[in-house]
């Protein structure tokens, strides 16, 4: 049996460690006497915001979190509500949130009800020394750490929270003794395995020596390599928010905002591997005074293959902001992406009958990504409502008509709300949607709150069969999957996109800043998975690719 402990912590300030995140349950195993932290020191479950009838949220918080195990199997968490920044909640006086889970990874709100007697009692011993006492010989306690209870869990669940909370890093390659191959590119293809401290696996390229190899002569020839790895030091690009890579006849682009004129410009980037779009030239193709109508604001340009067509999918406003809308570029049959009169005027998405989505003046749209899924487009986007009330930036998902991919092909839905303290932080604020397909789950990454240091990434999914127009079957996770605590240096991580290569590793774009006052910059990760298939966007080089295991020896069997 292993000791789980769980916590809140002390708030610092608005910019590293918010009360809105810091009152929320974190949670730490104690292991031979020592505190092993998870998820970074931040937390891993908040309480829901509650709803007004026009649709805005009263964020909310939560204080004094008990774990309690129940007697059928599983877990119920007790606490309570407090407002977003831990004052006292009206509605919640006299009562307890409850939630209840089986693993501290999912969990279900219950909502309020009476506290028991065993939780009264236990507000008296927050309030005294006694839980300092009984956790005074602890080391290594996290920084800020206000803690609540402990309970014994099984050796297996202890070491599943490990594996999913803690990131994982490389510890063993494995490659045959002997490989087969009548040609340089059969051998060449087969991938060595990296095996991480989780237990999940990856392929990974080799790099080769194979100047000894004659494969015109069959044999037996004894050779090395080296895993190979594509090197991206953060940041990649100053002043380029909203990064976003895609592919289009063998070749690879990189488009994204540009802060460094008050997003008036937007550039492409061209190149044959992903790796060399860092330094390749920018070319203009769209700016606020080429097209009537479009007079600034060039927000987060993303580009995708829709119908067959080569698309870029971004907003911007004819001048105000409260006009910022969706629009579409489509290159002309024929075009080079790089050029910027092969690229047809920008038009606004508009509804299956060619209305406003939204009432411009009073609401904005914004971030508009499409992807295909079972046979069907899709496109989710970020919509704010500014009067007469502002409600915050809500996600929607519609069909695409991708034949006029200007045009909707369903009506929108909503598809969540800035419901939880890390997605309100600073601002009710949900957008930069990205799909990522991966099996039978299709997943959604959003970035939420403010685009300062509180800016995170969220994860939403869906399994294959599910009719993903319907928000009640995708699963929203509890808890950010990136934050400025996952990477150190790192303030402000989000707006993803996400990238296929030509050996089939996923990659990750995105912003942070590289200082808390820093501009927005872009950054290039891989992507990876963890025990549950769920992408892991905080795994760096150094993690990814232990250099000291990184050789790779094999016999290379040339076949006649």
């Amino acid at each position: 049996m292993k000791k789980l402990w769980c916590y809140t912590r002390e708030p610092i300030d608005n910019v590293y460690y918010d009360p809105r995140l810091a009152y929320s349950m974190h949670l730490m195993l104690e292991e031979d006497g020592t505190a092993v932290v998870l998820n970074h020191n931040s937390g891993i479950l908040f309480a829901k915001a509650t709803e007004n009838e026009d649709g805005s949220l009263n964020p909310k918080s939560m204080k004094y979190p008990y774990i309690k195990p129940l007697a059928n199997g599983g877990f119920e968490i007790t606490a309570i509500r407090t407002l977003a920044d831990g004052e006292p909640d009206e509605e919640s006086t006299g009562r307890v949130l409850s939630f209840t889970t089986n693993d501290f990874v999912t969990y279900t709100e219950q909502g309020l009800r009476e506290p028991t007697e065993e939780y009264k009692a236990l507000t008296e011993l927050w309030d005294s020394q006694k839980i300092v006492e009984e956790s005074k010989d602890l080391r290594g306690l996290p920084e800020g750490a206000q803690l609540c209870n402990c309970i014994e869990i099984p050796d297996e669940l202890a070491k599943r929270l490990r594996n999913k909370f803690i990131t994982a890093h490389h510890v063993k390659t494995v490659f045959p003794e002997k490989v087969p191959a009548g040609t340089r590119e059969e051998f060449c293809e087969r991938k060595a395995n990296k095996i991480f401290s989780d237990g999940t696996e990856a392929a990974a390229v080799v790099d080769w020596n194979l100047d000894g190899v004659d494969f015109s002569t069959p044999g037996e020839y004894r050779v090395e390599g080296t895993l190979h790895q594509d090197n991206f030091a953060f940041p990649v690009a100053r002043n380029h928010a909203d990064p976003c890579i895609g592919k289009w006849n063998n070749k690879y682009y990189f488009i994204a905002t540009y802060d460094a004129d008050h997003e008036h410009t937007m550039y492409i980037r061209e190149a044959d591997s992903i790796p060399e779009l860092v330094n390749a030239k920018e070319n203009l193709i769209l700016d606020s005074t080429t097209y009537e109508g479009i007079g600034g604001l060039l927000w987060a340009p993303e580009l995708h293959v829709i119908g067959g067509r080569l698309c870029i999918m971004h907003a911007a406003t004819p001048g105000p902001f409260f006009e910022e809308a969706s629009r579409v570029m489509i290159l002309k049959d024929g075009g080079n992406p790089i050029v910027k009169e092969d690229w047809e005027a920008p038009r606004r998405i508009v509804r299956a009958d060619g209305s406003d989505i939204c009432e411009a003046g009073k609401e904005i749209t914004l971030d508009m990504t499409h992807f295909s899924w079972e046979g069907s487009d899709y496109v989710i986007w970020s919509q704010r409502q500014f009067l007469p009330k502002d409600l915050g930036a809500w996600l929607y998902i519609a069909k695409l008509n991708p034949h006029e991919p200007w045009k909707l092909a369903s009506d929108p839905v909503i598809l969540t709300k800035p419901e939880y303290g890390w997605e309100n932080n600073h601002t009710f604020v949900v957008e930069g949607p990205f799909a990522l397909k991966r099996d039978c789950k299709l997943f959604v990454t959003y970035s939420a709150a403010a685009v300062d240091t509180s800016y995170v990434v969220g994860l939403l999914s869906v399994e294959r069969g599910r009719d993903i127009l319907n928000p009640k079957n995708w699963k929203k996770g509890n808890y950010p999957i990136l934050t400025s605590r996952s990477v150190p240096g790192e303030y402000g991580t989000g707006h993803n996109a996400y990238v296929e290569d030509e050996n089939g590793d996923i990659w990750n774009t995105y912003h942070a800043r590289p200082g808390v006052d820093a501009p927005r910059c872009s950054g290039i990760r891989q992507v990876f998975f963890d025990i549950d298939g769920e992408p892991v966007l905080d795994m760096t080089e150094e993690m990814s690719l232990n250099q000291a295991i990184s050789h790779v020896e094999t016999t290379l069997q040339v076949k006649p």
